[in-house]
């Protein structure tokens, strides 16, 4: 028998927000590089993440759940998906079945298509009871939390790829720096343990990442927002939220670095660093 040829390629991971992107990075990794929360638009970029197998290698692009609105924010989250619809070589267009298939998910496989990027649309939750026809034109149907139908959607994509080489070492899980993986682990913290009160103007900036003693990483992260009434939000009575954040982060942090972390968090207003391009281009989000 002929030896297989290899593949490799971009594949996209495309959907509205929430509609289990992330969580599908993760699980197709079998590492939690992308931070996953029941908060919409948690993703603010781009993240690649690359999976190495036998005979193909997938560049994983996680991307940021499409969606209208007209802030500088929104506006560099949609940009971030046209850029990647353009540049991709395949893609999987997720669709949480109890939201449904709507007008901009036609517009998006269209896009895909015209350009003869492969797609397929994949139902996601699985897991989850929904009622009623979604209406969602599904090639196949997965459940990141569970891995039901992952295998199938692994074997699927691959086929989608190109023939070609391999881009990345085995070793190599990502292109992103260690600063801005360290800086959405913080973020997610806050996303956590802000709940329903959450400030969607809150991004993370780290200041200052020392890995120069084996058994401990000095951290230090700044939390902005942009309003004083955020920051009281985020500091909470006495510091007890602040607190909270930290020893959320940190723990999360020492999981993933494999070492002792110290967190020096701290607040800081920075109005309207979300509606300055050049402000969120700084953080990372393009």
């Amino acid at each position: 028998m002929p030896e297989r040829p290899h593949r490799s390629g971009v594949l996209a991971l495309l959907g509205r927000p929430n509609a289990g992107k992330s969580t599908l990075l993760n699980r197709l990794l079998g590492e939690k590089l992308a931070i996953v929360t029941r908060k919409p638009q948690t993703t603010r970029s781009r993240i690649l993440g690359i999976l190495t197998l036998p005979q193909a290698q997938l560049l994983l692009l996680d991307t940021p759940g499409f969606h209208e609105g007209g802030k500088a924010l929104n506006r560099a989250l949609n940009d971030t998906v046209a850029e990647v619809v353009g540049d991709c070589d395949a893609a999987l267009l997720l669709v949480d079945p109890h939201n449904g298939w709507d007008a901009g998910h036609d517009a998006l496989r269209q896009r895909l298509q015209a350009r003869g990027a492969a797609v397929l649309v994949v139902e996601t939750k699985a897991d989850l009871p929904h009622s009623g026809d979604s209406g969602v034109p599904a090639d196949l149907r997965v459940s990141a939390r569970s891995g039901e139908g992952v295998d199938a959607l692994l074997r699927a994509a691959v086929e989608l790829l190109p023939e070609g080489p391999v881009y990345y070492g085995d070793d190599e899980l990502t292109d992103r720096p260690m600063r801005f993986l360290a800086a959405e682990v913080v973020r997610e913290a806050v996303f956590e343990e802000l709940s329903q009160e959450l400030p969607y103007e809150t991004a993370v900036e780290i200041e200052a990442f020392d890995e120069s003693r084996q058994d401990l990483a000095r951290i230090a992260a700044t939390l902005l927002v942009e309003r004083k009434s955020q920051k009281g939000m985020v500091v909470g009575k006495g510091g007890a939220m602040i607190r909270a954040i930290g020893q959320r982060a940190r723990c999360d942090l020492e999981h993933w670095l494999g070492t002792r972390v110290y967190l020096d968090l701290r607040v800081k207003l920075d109005p309207k660093w979300s509606k300055r391009p050049n402000r969120l281009k700084s953080l990372g989000y393009f």
